[in-house]
């Protein structure tokens, strides 16, 4: 039997029309593609977002069109009718008609628009421009996305002025000052030795604003603690205003330590403390429970300032612990010695008051407890807050009697003196926090110290009749 060959021929005449047919529309639609097609809109992002800019004020500039890839860009600054250009490009997106290929998927531009930077920069209202251009294609142009952010331009700081006089304040020692403080200030306050004590608005001052302070135990002068107001834009102002300062060097001291006291101490501490790795010798172990472990106990009371309430929680003078014989003082720098070797240097940062043993232990003020519970080396501590970041600290006590969130009175029992924690026997330790700062006991116990540095800077706003 025979086949007709035209038969047989017909199926690859179709088939090679089909396949004609698919080459031209490819063809057709690659140059359409080529022609027509432009680039998808890039995407502009600026961080952080510019508002108010003085001195400096460093952004970042993001363009990303990852389709075709990025064409040109233009970043300017544009303020009274004139043109500062800050940063300029210029890529090969991908052609319209390739699907993939090399291209710029993303741009990124650092700069800075405050007036360090950009000299002819002038108070008032300026604008950033970004202008992203699409990439394009053969008969169509890539038009351009423009994307501004409008920012106010800020030189000048906020005014400051202290109204409040005699500042007399010793080293490790507190004091107030009442100030006025200009429009446009978002933070203000006392810098001293790297510690900020913030303002707060004085009740009853018709804009006043005060603050509770310290010279540092470790601050061996006053050149340091000045008054300070700092606007959005970065600008600062800074004045000095201590009229005298009283330098109260450190008192030396030393310890013996024995096996029998680190015996008794450390392991205890160490199986409360798991942040800490076993070194496997009794020396080591109190090293770094006494370094290590100290600093972030520290760390902690001073992270309980943010919960201070602004306002003062206490009427009447604070109490000390009754009966209570200094064992150790405030700001003792301490010496360790174990066999005759020194082995460590720290600093004792309150009062060890040594009374009978599980004395009971009184509130000092009126107050809110903030922490009640172990911490490290000061074993079984509780915390009360007397507002505008003043606290008292109550350590190694053997039993607690307030839980945390409870107000308590002056005089109300908070637990019984103990020797939990770094404790060679049983006593109280005891510290007055500022803002953090550990500062010295005994001007807070002194009636005559309260209405001579607070009570009279103060007035009507300190609820203290002395």
């Amino acid at each position: 039997m025979r086949l007709d060959s035209d038969s047989s021929s017909r199926p690859r005449r179709r088939r090679g029309r089909l396949l004609l047919f698919l080459l031209v529309l490819a063809a057709l639609t690659l140059v359409a593609l080529g022609a027509l097609r432009v680039g998808p809109p890039p995407r502009v992002t600026i961080s952080p977002e510019p508002a108010l800019v003085g001195r400096t004020a460093p952004v970042e500039v993001r363009v990303a069109e990852p389709v075709r890839g990025l064409s040109r860009v233009t970043v300017e600054v544009t303020q009274g009718g004139e043109t500062k250009h800050r940063g300029e490009t210029t890529m090969t997106p991908l052609p319209g008609w390739k699907l993939w290929g090399p291209r710029t998927p993303e741009w990124t531009l650092p700069l800075d628009l405050g007036k360090n930077a950009i000299a002819a920069l002038a108070e008032g209202e300026a604008t950033l421009r970004v202008t992203a251009t699409r990439a394009p294609a053969w008969l169509r142009a890539g038009t351009p996305m423009v994307v501004e952010r409008a920012f106010r331009v800020r030189l000048t700081a906020p005014t400051l002025a202290v109204l409040s006089s005699q500042h007399y304040v010793t080293q490790g020692g507190g004091e107030a000052v009442v100030y006025r403080v200009g429009e446009g200030s978002v933070r203000d306050g006392v810098e001293a030795g790297g510690r900020f004590f913030p303002g707060f608005d004085l009740p009853g001052g018709a804009g006043e604003r005060f603050a509770l302070f310290a010279v540092p135990y470790d601050l061996g002068e006053a050149s340091g603690v000045e008054l300070v107001a700092a606007d959005g834009a970065g600008n600062v102002r800074k004045t000095t205003f201590v009229d005298q300062f009283f330098p109260h060097p450190p008192r030396l001291d030393e310890i013996e330590l024995d096996d029998r006291f680190l015996h008794k101490v450390v392991p205890a501490i160490l199986a409360g403390a798991p942040e800490l790795d076993d070194k496997g010798d009794l020396l080591e172990n109190f090293l770094q429970i006494n370094h290590d472990l100290r600093r972030a106990n520290n760390r902690t009371l001073a992270e309980l300032a943010v919960k201070s309430r602004p306002e003062f929680l206490w009427r009447q003078p604070f109490l000390p612990f009754p009966g209570g014989q200094v064992m150790s003082s405030f700001a003792d720098r301490r010496t360790y010695f174990y066999r005759g070797r020194e082995v460590d240097r720290q600093d004792h940062l309150g009062f060890d008051l040594a009374s009978v043993r599980r004395a009971d232990v009184p509130a000092a003020n009126r107050g809110v407890v903030v922490l009640a519970r172990e911490l490290g080396i000061y074993g079984n501590a509780v915390v009360v807050d007397h507002g505008y970041g003043l606290m008292s600290l109550y350590a190694h006590l053997s039993s607690l009697a307030v839980a945390e969130g409870a107000t308590v009175e002056r005089g109300q029992v908070l637990g019984t003196s103990g020797e939990t924690g770094l404790a060679g026997g049983d006593h109280l330790h005891f510290s007055f926090l500022l803002q953090g700062l550990p500062v010295r006991p005994i001007e807070w116990w002194d009636t005559h110290w309260l209405t001579d540095r607070l009570k009279r800077k103060l007035g009507a706003a300190l609820p203290f009749a002395g």
